[in-house]
Parts: structure tokens; sequence; C-alpha cells
């Protein structure tokens, strides 16, 4: 059994009637393919490299992911000890008491034209009981442990928003580059090879009403000198 599949109307006749079919409208539909053609495999260089960029942040992602999750539990659990041997309100004293600042230098990339942003916390001593605002006397260890653990978990959130916004800005890209393409690929391209091909019917029907008619001619030109 064989079956037949209709082809499918890229095209309405009322928008074919809006196409001038001549010669020069023909090369310039043909340009515009090679145009569109020629967009359609730059978007698609810029997808697969985007698309490697991501593959590579998403692994860096989840790995600092883990880390953060790791580190966020450690300075959970010293501060719950800190605070069932010392008390809560030495661990809130010593928190009202402490101070700093977190400074950051911002800078960035470019990925087939595309803005990645790198966030790096700026290099500074470590800190100790001495320089963390609070009395070094005045707390125990343990304070000075939770304290140390939170100051770990700020560096690795830092770590982690700049992957994560990079993993969001290349995304969102790769999404948007991916509709210019199939928008290429699946309405455009195909509706200008529609018109071309119209085009062509068109003028292939008028060549041939013109052979057909200078047969014609001929013919009574024939008859004509037979007669004469």
């Amino acid at each position: 059994m064989v079956f037949t599949q209709k082809p499918k109307r890229l095209k309405k006749a009322s928008d074919m009637e809006e196409i001038r079919p001549t010669h020069a409208q023909l090369l310039a539909l043909r340009d515009q393919i090679k145009v569109a053609t020629s967009g359609r495999d730059l978007l698609k260089s810029k997808r697969d490299a985007l698309l490697l960029e991501f593959m590579e942040v998403v692994d860096t992602t989840l790995d600092l992911s883990v880390e953060l999750s790791k580190t966020l539990a450690e300075a959970q659990y010293q501060f719950e000890f800190a605070n069932a041997f010392d008390g809560e309100a030495a661990v809130h004293s010593a928190a009202l008491a402490s101070s700093g600042e977190v400074f950051v230098d911002i800078s960035g990339y470019r990925v087939m034209g595309v803005a990645v942003p790198v966030i790096k916390q700026s290099p500074r001593l470590p800190r100790t009981s001495f320089n963390r605002g609070y009395s070094p006397t005045g707390v125990s260890v343990r304070v000075d442990e939770a304290a140390y653990g939170f100051e770990k978990a700020i560096s690795s959130i830092m770590k982690y928003a700049e992957a994560e916004t990079r993993l969001r800005r290349v995304g969102a890209e790769i999404n948007k580059t991916n509709r210019r393409v199939n928008a290429l690929d699946e309405i455009r391209i195909p509706q200008l090879k529609s018109q071309v091909r119209f085009i062509e019917q068109t003028l292939d029907e008028r060549q041939r009403e013109e052979l057909f008619r200078l047969k014609k001619v001929k013919k009574k030109i024939a008859r004509g000198h037979a007669n004469s």
C-alpha cells in the first residue's frame, strides 16, 4: 500500500498575489535566501558556542552548590553548638558587637557577543577574634569558630552567585538564539523559498505562453507564404 502526502501550502494565494513575478524580484528573493541562510548558520554557531559555555558553567554551579550547602551546614552546626554551650545571650551579644565589610570586584567577558559577569571577592587578611569587633576575652572559641564558619559561607555564597548569574545569562541567550534559528528555519526561509517557486512557476507559464504564441505566428506566416 502506498501512502501519498499532500504538499504543505506555505503561502496563501492572496499573499502570492502581492509578489511581483519578475526576474528582478526573483533575484532579490534568492539574495534574501542566501542572507537568511547565512544568518541562520551564524546563529547556530553562536548557539553551539553558548552551549559549550553553558555545560561548563552547569558543572561549576553544581560543584559550588554542593560546597555551599556543606559550608552552610557546618556554620549552622557551629552556631548551634555555641548557642548550646555559651547561651543565646552571649552569642547574640557577640553578633551585635561584630562588624565587617565585604568588597567585591566586578568584571566580565564576552562569549559570542554575550556579556558574562565575573564577581570576585576582594582579597583580604583573615579575620580573627581581634578584628571582628567584639572583645576577644569576652567570647569563647566556639563563638569564634561559628563566626569563621559564616565568613567562609559568605565566600561560598559569592562564588555560587557568580556561577548562577553566568548560568542564567547564558541560558537566556541560548533560548533567545534558538528561537531566532527556529524562526528562520521554520518560517522565514520556507516562506522565501515558496515565493521563489511561485515566481519561477509564473515565469515558466509566461514563457510557455510566449512560445505558443510564436508558434501560432509562424504558422500564420507559413500559411500566408503558401497561399501566395
